[in-house]
């Protein structure tokens, strides 16, 4: 039998590193309510959590990690979404990416204010199938595409997310991108 939330015991290594990964990401974000990255120490974060040390270091390498690995869990949904209609055009799928900062906005509000967006690079990037030995055009497109999107999106934070979705969609498409 496949395991799943309901079935796996809380005891399993799965169950343990769910447990751990999940209260060590929720902590993680209490704490930068109030505190910037570099003044949370590694201690603080697993106290907080509930959770030794040990357990921190064998599901992560630093605490930008906790991090990455909420932005790529926030992305599979939208790359679910995508996967379901990827024959739309380059523009709805910009759409969606802004659809999806906004559904999320008080995560993203948080990476601002934190001066973490850079987080999300990679994550577009791979959004975009960004692969340096790419033949030469395509990936200069890509990276093109994959660059302009992510300075529109750390602009659009820098300025509060006063724009909506839909409008952030329509100024990309003016821009003929």
């Amino acid at each position: 039998m496949r395991q799943n939330r309901e079935t796996v015991s809380p005891m399993s290594n799965e169950g343990r590193n769910r447990y751990v990964t999940e209260h060590i990401t929720k902590s993680l974000l209490t704490l930068l309510e109030d505190k910037a990255m570099e003044d949370i120490s590694i201690s603080e974060l697993c106290g907080s959590a509930g959770i030794g040390r040990a357990s921190f270091y064998r599901n992560y390498d630093s605490k930008e990690d906790i991090l990455r690995a909420y932005v790529n869990q926030l992305f599979n949904g939208w790359r679910r979404e995508w996967e379901q209609n990827h024959n739309l055009p380059l523009s709805a799928a910009i759409g969606m990416v802004f659809e999806h900062f906004e559904r999320n906005s008080a995560f993203y509000r948080l990476l601002n204010k934190r001066q973490l967006v850079y987080l999300l690079k990679d994550v577009i990037l791979d959004m975009m199938e960004f692969k340096p030995d790419l033949p030469k055009g395509e990936a200069y497109a890509k990276a093109f595409a994959a660059y302009s999107l992510y300075g529109w999106i750390e602009v659009w934070f820098q300025r509060g997310m006063k724009e909506s979705a839909e409008e952030m969609k329509q100024l990309f498409q003016n821009q003929g991108l």
